[in-house]
């Protein structure tokens, strides 16, 4: 076992995983798993095999500078995977694109067998061959080559401006265009591959998501959820049928009224399970549910409408009687068996897991997927499929580690009478410990699993007790508990904070005197509206934070949904930036340039507010700015996660501990 969660150097070197991938035959099972690079500037995904059965230790398939990530099996059991590594005839492009490999089952070296200029995404393999793949192509283009001719001109030309005619124009930390996705699809002969394009310039309508689409296991149909515009920048998704020797649509599902998505084909190619998201409005924060279609047109068949959780990430088991899918459920996020035919749902795992990237064995007998908590980070797991709640651990990639302490739940009442909870990580300590609150995102999101960027651990393994609450807007405790916070951010939710930090002040193990909070993005805006309505904390560490709403929701990447919810007045009713004069306790803000979601406008105008009420004639300020110029909404690179904890921690011993303040060495 390894405790690596007091010393940095050691925790950001831990092996990550993500991912999994099972053969048709059932046989091989792999996984990413991501360690630093040598320069400790980014995480490098390797591919390993785990053994489905937990006998045999975990092997490693890929070694590269630049990662692989894992893509699909043929059905002879090659593994398809994806990579930027330089390819072995050394043609390689100054700005490689990820392109598409084939390591053969029978062993031997991994060889690329399609590299379209705007790289390659999403990849699928039906049963009989035939592959479909995303990659973006500029619009002028009319096939592969005219793409990579046109790129060549663009740069030959020194020109990086995209010319947009629609919304949106970028996601999270990356733009969109100058090209578009399209699909492309060929078949796999004697391990070769031609990649033809299948749909033709979208526009808009494919995302950049790979779980947009799936392929028919007769390789003959490809369902795509498909972006359409609206008015007044708005878009929405339909669900559209694509035959791919013709290349000709048919919409499956279209009602203004939802969005579709995660289309899954069954296994006769008979129907199409997918999600169903009712759109979200002034007054409603919307619902999700699993439906059935058949796959050449007719009417859908909702499954789960009548069940009050969120499914998600289905796969059909064999047979075709059923789905297995995830579902957020009172801070856990167990497996669930929903019958295709009556819709009835059963929990398959008991415990306090997270479950995802669900894989099922051709026998229908396991589910495989990678099973993380709130303290214990992903692993390989086998589940059986009967209900019975048995549950086998896989030899992982990567060693077990030991938290460096203990979890409970700790319960309240809100204040209009509903029950609340939270997880509590506490320290092996026999003296009562400090206590921070920790507040998640989302906001519609649960602590319910392992974090690698925001961790409790590290704080708990430096003497702190986290707490880690689920207020109003969280989800996996019905629609009505999302529902007391819609449309009223600083009400419920902060109540609910409140609330559950007086529970947790009433433990032994607690000492109230010294408490702290901090959040990131929702959890950051929350963060802010504390700040701005209570002294009760020693400091406040907020990160890629919404501070003026009038200005966050029509700067970040998709206004047209969250100003649904938003009106103008509760825009200005719910705006932390409103209390910015009442705000006495310490902050330490954070935030990356690169974050589309949360634009750095928001660090920025929160930065000047706190400064610009400085009294001291020296214009010092308890307030401190950690700025992460080539980082986006989260905090990925190895080094500067690595100073992102040590500045909170400092923080934090400054002014909750009272100690001298110590600045980060990395810092300067």
């Amino acid at each position: 076992m390894i405790d690596s969660f007091g010393d940095l150097d050691a925790y950001v070197r831990l092996p990550r995983l993500s991912g999994l991938w099972l053969s048709p035959d059932g046989r091989r099972l792999v996984v990413g798993v991501g360690t630093p690079d040598r320069k400790n500037t980014r995480y490098a995904t390797a591919l390993w095999e785990v053994d489905p059965d937990g006998e045999r230790p975990a092997r490693r398939l890929t070694r590269s500078v630049k990662g692989e990530a894992a893509a699909a099996f043929t059905p002879g059991g090659d593994l398809l995977f994806t990579s930027a590594r330089p390819a072995p005839d050394g043609d390689d492009e100054d700005e490689p694109r990820s392109a598409l490999w084939l390591q053969p089952a029978a062993g031997g070296d991994a060889r690329v067998i399609a590299k379209p200029a705007g790289g390659v995404h999403g990849v699928l393999v039906s049963a009989t061959g035939t592959v479909v793949a995303g990659s973006g192509l500029l619009p002028s283009a009319t096939d592969l080559a005219a793409d990579a001719d046109a790129r060549k001109k663009r740069k030959e030309a020194g020109v990086s401006a995209i010319l947009h005619e629609g919304y949106p124009v970028r996601r999270w930390d990356h733009d969109l265009g100058p090209d578009r996705p399209r699909l492309f699809t060929g078949e796999l002969t004697d391990g070769d591959l031609e990649l033809r394009d299948l749909t033709g310039h979208l526009g808009r309508a494919l995302g950049d998501e790979d779980t947009g689409w799936d392929i028919a296991p007769d390789g003959r149909t490809v369902v795509a959820a498909w972006m359409v515009a609206e008015r007044a920048g708005s878009q929405r998704t339909v669900l559209v049928a694509v035959d791919v020797a013709t290349g000709e649509q048919r919409v499956l599902a279209d009602d203004p009224a939802n969005e579709y998505g995660e289309p899954r084909i069954s296994p006769d190619g008979a129907l199409v399970a997918f999600t169903v998201r009712r759109r979200s409005s002034v007054d409603d924060p919307g619902d999700v549910w699993l439906a059935v279609v058949p796959i050449g047109g007719g009417p859908i068949r909702d499954l789960t409408a009548g069940w009050d959780r969120w499914p998600g990430g289905a796969r059909w088991t064999p047979d075709g009687a059923a789905l297995i899918a995830m579902a957020d459920d009172l801070g856990r996020m167990p497996l669930w068996r929903i019958d295709a035919t009556s819709g009835e749902v059963t929990r398959l795992t008991p415990d306090d897991g997270a479950y995802f990237d669900i894989q099922i064995s051709p026998d229908g007998r396991w589910v495989y997927a990678l099973r993380s908590a709130v303290d214990s980070p992903p692993s390989p797991v086998r589940v059986a499929a009967d209900g019975s709640g048995s549950l086998t651990w896989l030899k992982s990639p990567a060693e077990a580690v030991e938290v460096p302490g203990r979890l409970v739940e700790v319960t309240a009442t809100a204040a209009d009478g509903s029950p609340l909870r939270a997880w509590l990580a506490l320290p092996h300590s026999e003296s009562p410990a400090p206590l921070l609150l920790w507040i998640h995102g989302g906001p519609l999101g649960s602590w319910n699993q392992w974090m690698w960027r925001w961790n409790p651990w590290i704080m708990v393994a430096h003497g702190y007790a986290v707490l880690l609450p689920d207020p109003a807007l969280s989800v996996g405790y019905g629609y009505d508990f999302v529902k007391r916070g819609w449309g009223s951010w600083g009400d419920a939710p902060y109540t609910d904070l409140m609330a559950l930090t007086d529970a947790a002040e009433q433990r032994p193990e607690i000492d109230a005197e010294r408490t702290a909070a901090m959040g990131g993005s929702f959890g950051g805006y929350m963060a802010n509206w504390v700040a701005g309505h209570t002294d009760r904390f020693a400091a406040i560490v907020t990160h890629a934070s919404l501070w003026d709403l009038t200005q966050m929701m029509t700067t970040t990447d998709a206004p047209y949904y969250w100003l649904r919810e938003l009106t103008t007045q509760r825009l200005a009713d719910n705006s932390p930036n409103r209390f910015a004069d009442a705000i006495a306790t310490p902050m330490l803000v954070i935030h990356g340039d690169k974050d589309y979601r949360v634009p750095i406008g928001e660090a920025l105008r929160l930065w000047w507010d706190l400064l610009s009420r400085s009294k001291a004639d020296d214009g010092s300020s308890l307030h401190k700015f950690l700025y992460f110029p080539d980082e986006n909404h989260w905090i990925l690179k190895p080094g500067n996660a690595k100073v992102w904890y040590e500045t909170v921690l400092a923080f934090l011993a400054h002014h909750v501990r009272e100690e001298e303040w110590q600045r980060p060495t990395l810092l300067g």
